[in-house]
């Protein structure tokens, strides 16, 4: 009577089948868990005729468990409500006279856990996208984009590459904040970033580093006109104008370039360069590009 208490006042779910897989025993918990009464659940019900489904999926640990080995592992049930269930289940064989006669079930309801790990991972996961990307146009930010341009400068030094690193800004910004509020700003940087992402090969990197200034890093470059074919495609999708409001918001690029290693071997020095290039490029007139080489110190 004292184990039947016992037994019955924790949540765990507990039930002996013997050797036939008929059940014997059931706990509480046990017949809370599948909708059973005990009457219609001790001495008539097979593991087979409980489970229904799920047995099929278990049948691999029932097995060993019959064969004397003690099984420990997760599973997922999926309720009448829809919902789905997770526990931690433990077969334990009853061995006597080196003949197993039935196995123990122990199973531990970890729904609650595995939600709140699944609930950590997603806030770990949006946390590290916070920390990396812009809020606005969930762009790589300077944190990514520096990590990665050091990435570069040590794969372009071992492969004898180059790569470029260009500063983008966008001509007359304030101006649309001015007349026509952040909100037509922001939407302006969300669509030039999507455009800038489109006229970028797969492998390049485009970053807000804050404001309207981006920096793009292509990699594994091999001509100088490779570069001015991205440059120019970067141009080009910008040109179109953004409808805001019964209104026509015209942007434009100015871009300064740098390239590795012929303008510098280290970022701070590659990003420098590039700001002095778009510098002449908006002294030039504005939506063009300007590579660091035609920058006299």
């Amino acid at each position: 009577m004292f184990s039947e208490k016992v037994a019955n006042s924790i949540d765990a779910l507990l039930a002996y089948w013997d050797a036939q897989r008929v059940c014997r025993y059931s706990n509480d918990a046990y017949l809370k868990w599948f909708g059973r009464k005990r009457a219609e659940m001790v001495d008539k019900v097979t593991m087979q005729e409980l489970l229904g489904p799920l047995y099929l999926e278990s049948l691999p640990f029932i097995e060993e468990a019959y064969k004397g080995v003690i099984q420990v592992f997760e599973r997922d049930t999926s309720m009448q409500d829809g919902t789905v269930r997770h526990s931690l289940a433990t077969y334990t064989p009853d061995i006597e006279k080196g003949r197993v006669i039935g196995i123990i079930t122990h199973v531990v309801d970890i729904t609650k856990q595995k939600n709140t790990e699944s609930e950590l991972s997603i806030a770990k996961k949006k946390a590290e996208e916070l920390a990396t990307h812009d809020y606005l146009t969930g762009l790589p930010n300077r944190v990514l984009l520096n990590d990665r341009i050091e990435s570069n400068i040590l794969i372009a030094k071992r492969r004898n590459l180059y790569f470029a690193v260009s500063i983008m800004d966008l001509d007359g910004f304030k101006k649309i904040n001015d007349t026509l509020g952040h909100f037509a700003g922001d939407l302006v940087l969300v669509e030039i970033a999507k455009r800038s992402q489109a006229a970028l090969r797969e492998y390049d990197t485009i970053s807000r580093f804050g404001g309207d200034e981006f920096v793009i890093l292509l990699p594994e470059i091999q001509r100088k006109e490779e570069i001015d074919v991205i440059a120019n495609r970067l141009l080009e999708y910008s040109r179109a104008p953004i409808p805001f409001h019964g209104k026509l918001i015209q942007p434009s690029l100015s871009l300064g370039i740098a390239v590795y290693p012929n303008d510098g071997i280290d970022r701070e020095t590659l990003l420098r360069k590039a700001d002095l290039a778009l510098y002449v490029a908006k002294a030039m007139g504005k939506n063009r590009l300007s590579f660091a080489e035609d920058w006299k110190d």
